[in-house]
């Protein structure tokens, strides 16, 4: 059983612990975007909240914000993206962008698990 949870903006979580949540993007925005050229990363105790976004993609076709499913704080960066952007297309241990430790756990709730995230993406 996967412990990944989607977005409908094609984003995936990861918790880790009791409360930190590992933010990345989905294989499906990686492959809309193309060629990944830059990873702008939120600042390490900045405070987000559900739905804003933290960070920006962007590629040689288009730059893409990345919203946050959870509200808390930044508590780790991927630095390694500043130096290689395409790392987000390797495994979810290389290709992370931040980590957020949650305020509400309970927003969870709202996202979908890997089944319901497929069936959503064969719909677009």
């Amino acid at each position: 059983m996967s412990t990944l949870k989607f977005t409908k903006d094609h984003e995936w979580l990861k918790i880790e612990g009791n409360d930190t949540a590992v933010l990345g993007i989905t294989d499906y925005a990686q492959n809309a975007l193309g060629d990944l050229v830059y990873v702008e990363l939120p600042s390490i105790g900045k405070s987000v909240k559900k739905g804003e976004h933290f960070a920006v993609v962007e590629s040689v076709k288009t730059a893409a914000e990345v919203y946050t499913p959870v509200t808390g704080e930044v508590v780790a960066v991927n630095d390694d993206l500043s130096t290689d952007p395409e790392l987000i297309k390797k495994s979810l241990e290389e290709g992370w962008i931040a980590k957020i430790k949650m305020t509400n756990a309970d927003e969870m709730a709202g996202l979908m698990d890997q089944a319901a995230y497929d069936a959503f993406v064969k719909t677009l």
